[in-house]
């Protein structure tokens, strides 16, 4: 079997999420060897995104109950799938690359696995992103919108927290990988904020741990002062917020390389200066992270690069630059659900959430 039933892994997981397109390398192979065992892959391409119950899952698919919990479990230990725990009861689905089985992998990445997805990610996702609904959406840090606005609370990173009953912190996955590779920051690196059933799955796997919302409240800011831009998951009840940086986030780093990142997330805000007020301290320049900001006689704020982040807005010594609402037609509505966001990418790229092996 060998070779095959990893590029048969490979072809289900490009139908999930923004992909998990081939390269010329090869190095995408040479993950998933490194990942899944044969036996782990044959599972994972009889698994759906629906959850299922270990008996529902033997009987679906001509296994023993005994065999199937077990080995969903194991690989729900791995990272290779989600796990869902709601009275008392398990239940396993599939997961995408990205977001899914990359970040789940915290507790495994070592420096051959980081190299493996640094070299994957720059070959393939960095230079895809204009090409997929984005996984994460930015949203204002802080106190950077006028309170005169009225926001909505999936747009406020402080009403999201406290919004959620239970609440995890872990390391951030992508500055784990960079520091492997010596290419990481000083950035603080306890910051991923996991919510309800993604807080368990990470307590459980032993990846993160168990907060109150004073606590996420209080990385919050520590984040907005560390200069991190905070990206939960791109829908109205996200499971995650990141909080991230230029120098090592995968989704930032690609949308660095788009001439108009601005218009590739779905931000709700986008940054103006008052030109008269703005003094050229140039305090601003080292906050924002798609360099849309130019000093010349005064500073200048390339729209089409603003991400609506509001790192520039806090920071400013004479408050010269605000958050603007965008025009609506300017602006896209996060999806409701995970369930959606997975429906409308894969609307777009043209794949579809049933495994190839069921439409056969």
């Amino acid at each position: 079997m060998g070779a095959k039933i990893y590029s048969q892994l490979r072809e289900q997981m490009d139908q999930y999420s923004t992909g998990f397109p081939s390269t010329e390398s090869g190095v995408e192979l040479q993950i998933l060897e490194k990942l899944f065992t044969e036996e782990d892959a044959e599972i994972y391409l009889d698994l759906t995104m629906l959850l299922e119950l270990p008996d529902e899952f033997a009987a679906r698919t001509h296994r023993s109950q005994e065999e199937a919990g077990v080995k969903l479990e194991e690989m729900a230990k791995k990272g290779l799938l989600f796990r869902h725990v709601k009275e008392g009861k398990k239940r396993y689905s599939a997961v995408p690359f990205v977001i899914g089985s990359y970040e789940f992998q915290l507790g495994r990445m070592d420096k051959e696995l980081a190299e493996l997805t640094n070299s994957y990610m720059e070959e393939a996702f960095l230079t895809g992103m204009g090409n997929n609904i984005p996984p994460l959406r930015t949203i204002p840090v802080g106190k950077s919108v006028d309170v005169i606005h009225k926001v909505a609370a999936y747009e406020d990173a402080k009403a999201i927290v406290n919004g959620k009953d239970k609440i995890a912190v872990a390391n951030c996955i992508c500055r784990t990988q960079q520091n492997l590779l010596d290419k990481g920051c000083d950035k603080p690196l306890e910051v991923c904020l996991l919510f309800g059933s993604h807080a368990d799955y990470y307590v459980e796997n032993k990846m993160g741990r168990y907060i109150t919302s004073e606590d996420a409240c209080k990385i919050l800011d520590l984040c907005e002062e560390a200069g991190l831009v905070n990206q939960p998951a791109n829908m109205v009840n996200p499971g995650g917020m990141c909080n991230c940086c230029q120098d090592c986030c995968g989704v930032l780093r690609a949308l660095n390389l788009l001439p108009n990142p601005g218009e590739m997330v779905h931000n709700r805000y986008w940054a103006v200066v008052d030109q008269e007020a703005c003094i050229e301290c140039e305090e601003c320049l080292d906050r924002c992270q798609m360099n849309a900001i130019k000093i010349e006689d005064t500073a200048a704020i390339e729209s089409a690069r603003c991400i609506g982040c509001g790192l520039c807005v806090t920071t400013c010594p004479v408050e010269a630059i605000k958050l603007e609402e965008k025009p609506k037609e300017h602006q896209v509505p996060p999806p409701a659900s995970g369930q959606e966001l997975m429906a409308m990418t894969a609307e777009k790229r043209g794949t579809s959430l049933i495994p190839l092996k069921m439409q056969q």
